[in-house]
């Protein structure tokens, strides 16, 4: 253990001896993990953010089915542009089918304007529901109370603000009991739901969830409706799903060998087509990376093959007095991994500094991973191992009596 830290202060020496030509040496590794550890920690902090907005929208034991399936294909969309709508009665069916399903939510969503005293705000998402939304985690009412089923199912005109909704309409005013205008028609504010954040600079704040029924009205009867399932426990998530498919294909008379004319989604489901989006991304990453590593090594073998030739008169001498092939060949391998790995740590201070940077200027979050920090040192250590091999060798196959014969 003592001869390698004596090995790694000697390469900390010579490398400190020769700055400039240090730095121009691991330059390369330094470009390499800093894009490593900035489109890391900006995929991470991605993730993150998509996987809550996923669960969130869509709940972690409970599912939807809606009229399209998720489209990948020009194909898979033509296939299934003339899916029939989903309706009320089919809602009841599927509740009914069940013993593993506990709830069953059918809801509508329009974007459309909310009015208070003369300030109006558009686009908003306009969220109508049945009273099984109670049964949901993904409603909440932080401010005040939830619409209650009884209220919901008369259509009585009361709504669930988002907080976005309430803070730009109220300010400091409290909401709650105000009566707003939402598409023309008067509804009372009974609570506004714990703010939820954003993504991709896009608000999940501006709602307002109102009653299925009054949503209808206002919107046409004839529009197709999502059903939010939740099942009786969520190691019954895919019983629930299989009967809630069976049941779904009953109501709509459908052969056996006809394809589901609907689409089923879960959080997963939606993780899935997100991580499948985002391969390229990581495809064009790995070949970035290994480009600039080979380049990287490439100079770095060079260079120690520079040192080699520099030090030949030091490295005879050193056999002269004792020095073994293995001690030769271990102190060029060590000034070449500590002089690769010092690249490495530079590029994981740069790539973290840019992750920082670029959240603090767009809506892309960043999230530094521990695992990401050893990647990079590990690629910069497996790099300077690799490519300091050769000249390692040659250094220890040097004829000492030749070795000091060299001007």
């Amino acid at each position: 253990m003592q001869q390698i830290f004596e090995s790694i202060a000697i390469a900390l020496r010579a490398i400190w001896a020769n700055k400039l030509r240090s730095f121009m040496t691991v330059l390369g590794n330094i470009v390499a993990v800093t894009s490593i550890v900035t489109v890391v920690s900006l995929i991470q902090g991605l993730n993150a953010m998509v996987s809550r907005a996923i669960v969130t929208d869509v709940g972690a034991d409970s599912f939807t089915i809606q009229r399209l399936p998720p489209v990948r294909t020009a194909e898979d969309e033509e296939r299934t542009r003339n899916n029939p709508p989903v309706t009320l009665r089919e809602a009841e069916a599927v509740a009914r089918f069940s013993p593993e399903i506990r709830a069953v939510m059918a809801q509508a969503q329009r974007r459309g304007n909310v009015s208070y005293r003369g300030q109006v705000l558009e686009n908003i998402q306009i969220q109508g529901v049945t009273s099984e939304y109670l049964e949901f985690e993904t409603f909440d009412a932080e401010r005040g109370r939830m619409m209650t089923a009884s209220e919901v199912d008369r259509n009585q005109p009361v709504a669930l603000l988002g907080w976005d909704v309430a803070e730009q309409l109220f300010g400091e005013v409290t909401p709650l009991d105000k009566t707003l205008d939402i598409q023309g028609t008067h509804f009372r504010v009974v609570g506004v739901s714990a703010q939820k954040g954003g993504v991709f600079g896009a608000s999940m704040d501006g709602f307002a969830v109102i009653p299925l029924g009054a949503h209808l009205q206002m919107f046409g009867a004839r529009q197709s409706l999502a059903l939010m399932i939740k099942p009786t426990s969520p190691a019954a998530l895919r019983t629930a799903m299989d009967d809630a498919t069976v049941a779904l294909r009953v109501a709509r008379r459908m052969a056996p060998r006809e394809p589901d004319n609907f689409g089923i989604y879960t959080s997963d489901t939606l993780l899935g087509i997100y991580e499948q989006a985002t391969t390229g991304i990581f495809a064009v990453l790995v070949g970035v990376v290994a480009l600039s590593l080979l380049v990287g090594g490439i100079v770095i073998m060079n260079i120690m093959l520079m040192v080699v030739s520099e030090r030949t008169r030091e490295i005879g001498l050193r056999k002269a007095v004792g020095a073994r092939r293995k001690d030769i060949m271990s102190q060029v391998l060590t000034e070449s991994i500590t002089l690769s790995t010092i690249g490495g740590l530079g590029g994981i201070l740069l790539g973290f500094l840019a992750a920082r940077g670029i959240s603090a200027v767009t809506p892309l979050p960043a999230r530094l991973e521990p695992w990401s920090i050893a990647l990079g040192i590990g690629i910069t250590a497996i790099v300077g191992l690799f490519f300091g091999a050769f000249p390692a060798s040659r250094a220890a196959r040097l004829d000492p009596i030749e070795a000091l014969r060299r001007e």
